[in-house]
């Protein structure tokens, strides 16, 4: 018979940058599914004897060694626990045979919770992204009833005695999600308002220790003084299991003052959105010459302020206006465009830049009036790009 302790914790966080409804200080959010993950898995293989416990489950996926987007759950063990078999020899007595009997071992397999990875999804400049954990499980658990026989021969008298089995019920913790949240522009005045994605929190399971105790049948002798020995059952012990609590903290995107180059500063970020109006010519991908100066500003600020090594988004959006199919990839190439002058005229290092376009596919302000007319202020705001990170 094995006992066993557990494992411990972790949290998790991470910072990106847009999306859909309304959280903190006037931005957007978009609704995210729940998190779905590996549940807790019953591994190690029965054994001979008697075998209890929950079946085997599978995860989703290969066990994970490191998250790119979150941080790393730990995974959680709790061995095997083996009770080897009691053998009540055969033995004569009054002239009587009373049969050996073997009383069935336990085996219960060891807990894997598997490790898993908390999430903060890629958002765009001045957005914060979609935080989720995973659900988590740990397996019921149940050792069996036992059972030492009676006699009733040859002048001897034994009662059986008899422990009940014991369970522990599963256990399972829910996935939590809070979904991305984006700065947009206010209709009126020049203040930008802050933004919170909210703390989330995966809360402790615990299964508890299980025990069935040991059982005796006491010894006794008839008259001609033949005897039976006692006869002992060891207890059984399962040991609790443990998952801790996994959290994400709240971050923020602070309120900014619109300008010509707009500064979206928040907890470990920093991005510049640019109207793309600035940068380039109608319907054209190539920086304009008059937009080096303010390429040149941003490219220092982001040099001064990012973090060392830390990885450089460059967004392309585009307004409403034509179709998706022609304004998706001018984003890109728009994006494209403005990672080749950061690097061949900021001065940054083109491996730490990654260009991505979103189209039409998220815009800061509407593209058209409410009574359904064209606003161009309004896409001339969504036309932009947006140069952001990790500081």
């Amino acid at each position: 018979m094995t006992r066993t302790l557990l494992v411990t914790p972790l949290l998790a966080i991470v910072l990106a940058a847009c999306g859909v409804g309304t959280t903190g200080g006037g931005g957007e959010e978009r609704q995210t599914p729940a998190a779905t993950g590996s549940a807790g898995t019953v591994t190690s293989p029965a054994q001979a004897g008697e075998t209890t416990g929950s079946p085997s489950a599978t995860p989703t996926g290969p066990e994970p060694t490191h998250c790119p987007n979150g941080e790393l759950i730990p995974a959680v063990d709790s061995p095997a626990v083996h009770a080897d078999p009691v053998v009540i020899p055969e033995a004569k007595v009054g002239g009587t045979t009373i049969p050996a009997v073997t009383i069935p071992g336990v085996d219960i397999p060891a807990v894997h919770i598997p490790a898993q990875c908390t999430e903060i999804a890629p958002a765009p400049g001045g957005c914060l992204g979609a935080a989720s954990i995973p659900p988590v499980s740990i397996p019921a658990v149940e050792i069996p009833p036992v059972e030492i026989p009676g006699v009733n021969a040859g002048g001897i008298k034994l009662d059986p005695v008899r422990a009940e089995g014991k369970r522990a019920e599963a256990k399972h913790a829910q996935g939590v999600s809070t979904p991305e949240v984006c700065q947009v522009k206010p209709k009126r005045g020049s203040i930008v308002p802050f933004v919170i994605r909210p703390f989330i929190i995966r809360p402790f399971i615990i299964r508890p220790f299980v025990i069935r105790p040991f059982i005796v049948r006491p010894g006794a002798c008839n008259k001609q003084n033949e005897c039976l020995p006692a006869v002992e059952v060891p207890a059984v012990e399962v040991p609790a299991v443990e998952v801790p609590a996994v959290e994400i903290p709240a971050a923020e995107l602070k309120a900014y003052e619109v300008g010509k180059s707009e500064v979206l500063e928040g907890e470990g970020s920093i991005a510049f959105s640019i109207e793309a109006d600035v940068l380039f010519d109608f319907d054209s991908a190539t920086v304009k010459p008059e937009a080096a100066a303010e390429l040149r500003r941003v490219a220092r600020e982001i040099g001064k302020k990012a973090g060392k090594d830390a990885r450089i988004a460059v967004d392309g959006h585009t307004d409403a206006k034509g179709e998706d199919a022609h304004n998706q990839p001018l984003s890109e190439r728009r994006a494209q465009a403005v990672v080749d002058w950061l690097a061949d005229e900021g001065g940054l290092d083109r491996s730490r830049l990654k260009a991505r376009g979103y189209g039409e596919s998220k815009p800061v302000a509407p593209n058209t009036k409410a009574d359904g007319s064209d606003d161009p202020e309004g896409r001339a705001k969504n036309r932009r790009v947006v140069v952001s990170t990790a500081t």
